[in-house]
């Protein structure tokens, strides 16, 4: 979900487009206990977490935590009763992420043209406000647990406050937690998610495409066959989706017939066979730096075989050059020392490397990215970033 300059769109207008999305306002996260992961994602991605909502600022059903790091802002919500409907998310799926939402100029508005268009509502729209603002909230089911949550906002809560620090709601409350020095001193340079990427079920790929094209008004921006993801063993199809400026941008995946089982099944079969966000795409400006500090921290990266270096330069150069591009201007060493992977279409370059999945199921992961002009997903290194992710399947014994 890039929030990269957009180009214009056509006949859609900020004012009188109910489903004209602003940003990324948030992403929200189900765990099972929100302290400790607020910590863990604060010590290894350089998070600071900024403001909470809990016991001590009255919220008595569940504690929310906000991490923020860049244009990146994650809600992290674990219920604090037995009876709380999240729990069982939680025992079916584990962590992981519930809800991607949009900063749209009229949430309520914006509900009522996806449902109107076909979506199933999620929750009907709601506010909460003080003397300082409001913000207004409602959602639509997207595929399996996850949902879409249109917001918008007013006084000091606009989105433009909340990115210099103001306060995410009138339920949340400034807090200081023990690592946010550390981290503005020690910076991972993540700036916004770039991207979203959903597993469906097998079959089920087109019709989650039409959904976005039909409910969100997203149209397709690339697309990704058997022959494109395959290795000896496995393959999976994907197409991304985005909305009418290309500013949010959504790839849908799914498993297609191998020898092996796919990363696609892996996920669902640990994830009740329900539908749900695989990954996030977070920007850097400076990939090198950015691995590197992670790496520091302890974050567990997908290892490539040092072959993968013996070919890359030679198909990415002559690609950038064929389109009238600069060669990779990043120390070439340094990338591999890194382990980054680099791939190169017509638009210029991009560095991007994987992490391992972040909790013990095998289910969500990161990406770190950089975009040196290319508007792609690195489709010259499928073959060697699956080929990776299965090694990691078979050591889990689940390929």
């Amino acid at each position: 979900m890039s929030t990269a300059s957009p180009s214009p769109s056509t006949d859609r207008t900020l004012e009188t487009d109910p489903l004209h999305l602003v940003d990324v306002d948030h992403v929200r996260f189900y765990v099972g206990n929100a302290k400790q992961a607020a910590f863990f994602y604060a010590h290894t991605f350089g998070f600071e977490v900024t403001q909470i909502a809990d016991l001590t600022s009255g919220s008595r059903d569940t504690a929310r935590y906000l991490l923020t790091q860049g244009n990146i802002r994650f809600i992290l919500e674990t219920p604090l009763s037995p009876d709380h409907p999240i729990n069982d998310e939680l025992t079916k799926y584990g962590d992981g992420v519930k809800d991607v939402a949009f900063n749209v100029m009229d949430a309520e508005k914006a509900y009522e043209r996806a449902v109107s268009n076909g979506g199933e509502s999620a929750y009907e729209p709601r506010t909460t406000s003080d003397g300082s603002g409001s913000v207004t909230m409602a959602g639509v089911k997207a595929y399996g647990r996850a949902v879409h949550t249109f917001v918008s906002r007013t006084g000091d809560y606009a989105l433009p406050d909340v990115k210099k620090g103001g306060r995410f709601s009138p339920e949340f409350h400034p807090m200081d937690f023990a690592l946010n020095d550390y981290n503005r001193q020690n910076p991972c340079g993540l700036k916004y998610v770039d991207h979203c990427v959903g597993n469906v079920e097998e079959g089920k790929m087109n019709h989650w495409v039409e959904w976005y094209e039909n409910v969100l008004e997203f149209s397709m921006f690339k697309h990704f066959d058997d022959a494109d993801i395959s290795t000896e063993h496995s393959a999976l199809m994907s197409k991304v989706m985005a909305s009418g400026n290309h500013l949010i941008k959504m790839p849908i995946n799914e498993p297609a017939d191998g020898l092996k089982k796919s990363q696609i099944l892996e996920y669902l079969e640990w994830h009740s066979m329900t539908p749900g966000i695989q990954h996030l795409a977070l920007r850097t400006d400076d990939e090198l730096a950015s691995v590197a500090e992670l790496r520091r921290r302890g974050v567990d990266f997908l290892s490539l075989p040092d072959t993968y270096y013996e070919a890359v330069w030679d198909r990415v150069n002559t690609t950038l050059k064929a389109h009238g591009h600069e060669p990779v201007r990043e120390d070439h060493e340094r990338i591999k020392d890194l382990g980054i992977l680099v791939d190169a279409d017509d638009e210029g370059y991009l560095l991007q490397l994987f992490t391992k999945p972040l909790q013990d199921r095998p289910t969500l992961f990161f990406e770190i990215i950089s975009r040196r002009g290319s508007q792609s997903f690195g489709k010259g290194n499928f073959k060697a970033l699956f080929e990776a992710l299965e090694l990691e399947q078979e050591r889990r014994g689940n390929l």
